[in-house]
């Protein structure tokens, strides 16, 4: 017999939540499946950086992006916008921020130990 899992983003397993985000989690078939919502004004150096000391997020992102605009600098200058539809592969070693007045979302395919989780 096949097993059927269905979950929602509007459960998650986990939630992590800063200034003008939150970062929702679901464990599914032996992955992790993160959703992002950034509003306005967010950026990852001021909002998640800043508290960690760092200046760059140093992850590897894999996802979709859902709706919204994001700007993403990489550490070498190479930027890039990113907006609804579009499949993404970031490197570590960039910033991202929200570009207009619309929430930015994204949905993010991980392993289960990225994150800090196994």
């Amino acid at each position: 017999m096949l097993d059927v899992i269905l979950k929602r983003f509007e459960q998650p397993d986990e939630t992590i939540t800063f200034e003008k985000g939150r970062f929702e989690i679901v464990h599914i078939g032996g992955m992790t499946i993160g959703r992002a919502t950034y509003e306005p004004g967010w950026r990852w150096s001021e909002h998640i950086g800043k508290a960690r000391g760092e200046k760059l997020c140093m992850v590897e992102h894999v996802g979709i992006v859902v709706s919204g605009r994001s700007g993403l600098s990489m550490q070498d200058g190479t930027a890039k916008e990113m907006k609804a539809g579009d499949v993404f592969y970031v490197a570590p070693g960039h910033d991202s921020w929200v570009i207009g007045d619309e929430p930015y979302v994204s949905i993010h395919l991980m392993g289960a130990e990225r994150y800090g989780r196994k």
